[in-house]
């Protein structure tokens, strides 16, 4: 992590909102200043970069309490996001998640598929060309321009009048967009996992973002049987066909692996 004068993005806003400043995700000359005061005043060198021992000190690992698990999840502590940590057990029991095996192979296909845990609701902001590219059967001639960088619209186009979903005009397909670690999309999913929790799932369909977001992968784990796949055991060849399962093909295929390995190393 090396973040500095120029940078933009998430972990901008959560520096500017540590230091009491308006979070536009933007470091400027006053973001720099504040970082520059904030590292005099706890004793570090003051060059207004955030690397990894400013970072440390800004935001020092939260000690958390595990849960009661079969699992030894204090060793992914440090390795996974606490919140993830915290999942788990509850996550286990719901949807078969029994062995080290299967938590090492499900792990290691959501800490993907969310972008190392960063991604919880699908980005459908396409320019005109992705449509094209990604969605071209729903935008035939030009009228992906008439829809790019508008997520609403394009989710509606695409997801509507399908899994369960009404036609473009209801936003259902919006509505039911992709949300969770491994993206729970279409209402006939939303309205399946909702029977599993206590939540209306139906009516506030965020909560899978916000509340459920391992637990909704775990349900699509369980509802396609992947667990007989990942007690195939612990070979590359078993990672690529959970892949398989998981992705449709093999995109991103070396990092799930690697993941795999980490994981199941501090597992088993």
């Amino acid at each position: 992590m090396f973040i500095k004068k120029g940078s933009r993005g998430p972990e901008v806003k959560k520096i500017q909102e540590k230091l009491g400043l308006v979070a536009d995700g933007v470091f400027g000359a006053i973001t720099e200043k504040k970082v520059k005061e904030w590292q005099r005043d706890n004793g570090l060198k003051p060059d207004g970069l955030i690397g990894k021992k400013t970072w440390a000190a800004m935001f020092p690992p939260e000690v958390i309490e595990i849960p009661p698990s079969d699992f030894a999840l204090e060793k992914l502590v440090g390795h996974i996001p606490n919140e993830v940590l915290a999942q788990i057990p509850d996550t286990a029991k719901k949807f078969n998640i029994t062995t080290p095996l299967r938590l090492a192979h499900f792990l290691a296909q959501c800490g993907h598929e969310s972008g190392n845990w960063r991604a919880v609701s699908e980005n459908l902001n396409y320019s005109s060309r992705a449509l094209k590219s990604i969605f071209g059967k729903y935008f035939p001639g030009n009228l992906n321009e008439s829809y790019a960088r508008q997520p609403e619209k394009i989710a509606s186009r695409v997801y509507g009048g399908r899994m369960g979903n009404g036609e473009e005009e209801t936003g259902e397909g919006w509505k039911f967009r992709g949300r969770g670690y491994i993206q729970l999309t279409g209402k006939n999913n939303y309205s399946k996992f909702d029977s599993f929790v206590d939540d209306d799932i139906l009516g506030n369909p965020d909560l899978v973002a916000e509340k459920y977001p391992l637990m909704s992968a775990a349900f699509f784990f369980d509802s396609n049987n992947l667990w007989s796949t990942c007690d195939q055991g612990d070979s590359v060849e078993t990672v690529r066909k959970v892949t398989r399962r998981v992705n449709g093909g093999y995109h991103g295929l070396e990092d799930r692996i690697s993941k795999f390995k980490k994981y199941w190393s501090l597992l088993k």
